[in-house]
């Protein structure tokens, strides 16, 4: 179970935005840029450590990445394309907002855990590191398992497979937890996604082995 479980609901909660944007003809694709630009705008307010301004607008880039995929079924605008640029723009967006994080210089660990001849913030972008690996292959298993195993039923546009529910911590937790972060205390938050994404990852590896 995941907050994935719960993107109907969000989705429902957000028709009367997509509403407003098929009446200005704004497209799928040009939701998805826009979502890519408040991703890189929230990298730069992170590493320039305006925490809480990166947050406000890591919200928006969520917003805008649930809204284009309605706005593309209630148009008849669902493609392929349109899918998977979904898809590289959420992970660009996970990447640059995390190496936002990274290369601020903010103390994650380095407070507490020294090791000789590793100073502090190469402890520290290591974290974060690990948590962009943890974030990106708890993604990458879904495209090759599509790929090898072929899944191909489609919902709103998008392939829908078990995986999608699959792993405690996703895409959505990662979002929600850098949004705590940044309104409360940035180094937990990126510890946990750190943890948790490569934890899911493993979990998802184990249910593929178990069925597969």
């Amino acid at each position: 179970m995941n907050i994935t479980a719960l993107r109907p609901k969000f989705i429902g909660c957000l028709e009367p935005l997509a509403d407003i944007f098929i009446r200005l003809k704004i497209t799928p694709n040009m939701i998805s840029s826009l979502s890519l630009i408040a991703g890189l705008i929230t990298a730069y307010l992170f590493f320039i450590r305006f925490f809480r301004a990166g947050a406000v607008f890591l919200v928006i880039s969520a917003v805008l990445d649930l809204v284009d995929g309605t706005v593309a079924r209630k148009t008849g605008r669902e493609s392929k394309f349109g899918a998977v640029f979904d898809w590289i723009v959420d992970k660009y967006v996970d990447s640059i907002v995390l190496l936002g994080v990274a290369l601020s210089g903010i103390a994650i660990i380095s407070p507490y855990i020294s090791i000789n001849g590793v100073n502090g913030y190469t402890l520290d972008f290591a974290v974060v590191a690990f948590a962009i690996i943890g974030s990106l292959m708890n993604t990458f298993i879904k495209p090759v398992t599509y790929a090898e195993v072929g899944f191909e039923k489609r919902e709103d546009g998008k392939i829908d497979d078990p995986l999608e529910r699959v792993g405690f911590f996703g895409r959505p937790e990662t979002i929600l937890f850098l949004v705590a972060g940044g309104i409360i205390y940035m180094p937990v938050a990126v510890v946990i996604i750190a943890v948790c994404t490569n934890l899911s990852a493993l979990q998802r590896i184990i249910y593929l082995y178990r069925h597969l």
